[in-house]
């Protein structure tokens, strides 16, 4: 059986995980602005700005639910109208001062979908991309390997698979190349039935708990590179 609670508790301690790491990199706090939604659910939006190394960012954790799916979310999955559902997930994007850092995103999210006396649809996704602007061959290397190390005990052909996703999907049909160097990304990861949720849930966790060792490194490496307006 999913555990929602479970999943909304490691989410919970995931973003304030990585605020900690952040803020001991950056030397500045996060803002924190909690909100509610009023069709059910809030969030905990966490932002920096201007701070000594990041110059915007955000790690933002939502949960949010409702009596019953939107006709736009059941368009392609019909079997879930009339459901109600849970959506929630820890959200990231940083966008660095020193353009010799990349910008980074992470996202890792869990849905469930319920109807008296069915047995529950659930499905877990998420993911991490690295965009440099000045690539280092040794700072590419060390994100992917991070990466794939998250994702090998589920076997090589399972991170390769995860890694040819994320650089199908950020792939920029109308400029003909990819959005920066690439990662993971997965999603509908559960929803049929072929993977069990202690597994689903692992690997989830898998990929949250890789995101500091893969990126604050390389932010360590390049944050006194020197640079001017013309790098800028």
């Amino acid at each position: 059986m999913p555990d929602r609670n479970a999943v909304k508790a490691y989410l919970l301690d995931l973003q304030a995980r990585i605020i900690a790491g952040l803020e001991a990199f950056d030397g500045q706090p996060f803002l924190t602005d909690t909100w509610t939604r009023p069709a059910g659910g809030g969030g905990i939006t966490r932002l920096i700005e201007e701070g000594r190394y990041f110059e915007r960012g955000g790690c933002n954790f939502s949960h949010v639910m409702g009596d019953q799916l939107p006709p736009s979310a059941t368009a392609a999955r019909p079997e879930l109208a009339g459901r109600s559902y849970e959506a929630m997930g820890v959200s990231l994007v940083l966008h660095p001062r020193n353009p010799y850092c990349p910008t980074v995103h992470m996202n890792v999210r869990f849905f469930i979908a319920s109807a008296p006396g069915l047995p529950d649809v659930w499905w877990f996704g998420g993911g991490m991309d690295l965009t440099p602007y000045y690539p280092f061959e040794e700072d590419v290397r060390h994100f992917h390997s991070t990466c794939r190390n998250a994702v090998l005990p589920w076997g090589e052909s399972e991170y390769q698979r995860l890694k040819d996703w994320c650089d199908r999907y950020f792939f920029l049909k109308h400029r003909n190349e990819p959005r920066g160097v690439g990662g993971l990304f997965y999603d509908d990861h559960g929803a049929d039935g072929k993977v069990d949720f202690d597994s689903a849930f692992a690997l989830t966790r898998n990929v949250g708990d890789a995101f500091l060792p893969a990126y604050l490194p390389i932010a360590e490496r390049r944050q006194a590179t020197p640079y001017g307006e013309r790098e800028r």
